[in-house]
């Protein structure tokens, strides 16, 4: 078997004796790079993010999130008993969790709004003590 004019030579045989076609490696055609050719105008358009399909992408998360919310509530219905500080409750466990998941991120939104206020200080005492360009 003799390889086309311009092709590479074809390998020996392999030590395992596989022949064919899957043995022998086919040559990438060749192409023009992507970046060269001009895309297409309405296939450049698809891309393009605009307040409504930030909402819409929003609104399909949270009604995905309230689809989880509600199964984990309906699964944890069993009432439980709660003490803290002093003060003792029979709430649902999944009212119970949901509140104390409440609480921690509203505890991390505090911290990292003080962490940004900081960082904003900084910012603005840098720039008054930058010399004029």
């Amino acid at each position: 078997m003799t390889a086309p004019q311009g092709a590479p030579p074809l390998p020996p045989p392999s030590a395992n004796g596989a022949t064919g076609p899957q043995s022998v490696p086919q040559p990438e055609p060749k192409t023009e790079p992507r970046a060269s050719r001009p895309l297409p105008r309405a296939a450049s358009r698809g891309h393009l993010r605009t307040r409504i399909s930030g909402i819409r992408t929003a609104l399909i998360s949270g009604i995905a999130v309230l689809v989880v919310v509600v199964i984990f509530v309906i699964q944890n219905a069993n009432a439980v008993n709660i003490s803290f500080l002093g003060a003792h409750l029979r709430v649902s466990l999944a009212v119970a969790l949901l509140l104390a998941a409440i609480a921690g991120a509203l505890i991390m939104t505090a911290a990292g709004t003080a962490r940004i206020a900081q960082l904003r200080q900084v910012m603005r005492r840098d720039r008054r003590k930058a010399p004029p360009a």
